[in-house]
């Protein structure tokens, strides 16, 4: 049988649509982020299957799920891919086009603390190479992921459902503080209770995200079970706000309002706060290359979470 790759029958539109497919589990999934019809990306997976012989994909209720023959193939194809990208770059770089860039999606509780020192760091090594950071919940910061919008995330270990694909490396634990501006009138109150409680906003993530569940924790611990006056956000701008201006009582990972309390803008409450740390970690793509300008951003958050688990 003829070699297909030295007849150049393999084209990169192949590999983009096996890996989006592989990737999001679904052939309309993928065109949608592909900005492609759904037929013309079953059309360009069915050209592929023909070239090489082998059924990639088993279509069904679940969508479409890599045969043995496809997940064999997958880390290869990444691999390709993200060669030829760095190729065009480093080109691209070397005429003065382009000056390199690495992608990276990050929840915005944990960004202020971690990405500052990381950043450092990276540029250190990589002054000319410019970062484009996401902040976004955890589960579209995987979506992003696993589309390739982005080289990693830095975010918190998820169901194994939307784990498929890619590994989480666990750095640091992010405890969860509740916080009111210094001069808020529960400062003043011993013990607080419940109904104190009810008295204000309380600000908390949105419904379905890790830290929620922290928090929805300290509130049953505190026996405050059914509080109402909720504004969810993961925004860490709008909960100082509402902290600062609205007399709020605010949830939030206690990284994101150390340099608050540190300074006297924000005061802790004592609530009870048992086993509500979350892991924060490295999330990457199992089939993805790995450049040296992403392993040098990984190695510098790395060190960032180490310094943060340190100074516990």
């Amino acid at each position: 049988m003829d070699n297909d790759f030295t007849n150049t029958r393999v084209k990169f539109r192949h590999l983009q649509c096996f890996l989006a497919v592989t990737q999001l589990g679904s052939v309309q999934r993928a065109a949608d982020s592909l900005s492609i019809t759904q037929p013309a990306v079953s059309k360009t997976i069915g050209e592929l299957e023909s070239i090489l012989g082998v059924r990639l994909f088993e279509r069904g209720r679940r969508g479409a799920v890599p045969t043995r023959e496809g997940r064999l193939f997958a880390p290869h194809a990444s691999a390709c891919v993200a060669s030829l990208r760095e190729g065009v770059d480093m080109l691209l770089r070397e005429r003065g086009d382009m000056p390199g860039s690495v992608a990276i999606g990050i929840l915005p509780t944990v960004a202020p603390v971690l990405l500052s020192p990381a950043l450092t760091s990276f540029r250190q090594q990589w002054p000319a190479v410019s970062l484009s950071v996401w902040t976004d919940s955890n589960a579209l910061l995987l979506e992003k992921l696993k589309a390739g919008d982005v080289d990693l995330v830095v975010g918190r270990l998820s169901e194994p459902d939307a784990m498929h694909g890619l590994s989480f490396e666990q750095i640091y634990r992010e405890p969860l503080a509740v916080v009111v501006r210094r001069e808020h009138p529960l400062t003043l109150e011993t013990p607080l209770t419940p109904a104190l409680l009810a008295r204000f906003v309380i600000v908390v993530p949105p419904f379905g995200t890790l830290i929620r569940q922290s928090a929805e924790s300290v509130l049953t611990a505190f026996g405050a079970h059914a509080l109402t006056a909720l504004v969810e956000t993961l925004s860490v701008s709008l909960g100082r706000s509402l902290a600062m201006n609205n007399d709020a009582v605010w949830f939030v990972p206690a990284g994101a309002v150390e340099q608050d309390i540190a300074l006297g803008l924000l005061a802790a409450l004592p609530m009870p706060f048992a086993g509500t740390d979350e892991p924060i970690g490295l999330i990457r793509r199992n089939d993805a290359a790995r450049t040296p300008v992403e392993e040098t951003l990984v190695d510098a958050l790395r060190e960032a979470g180490r310094s943060r688990a340190g100074s516990k």
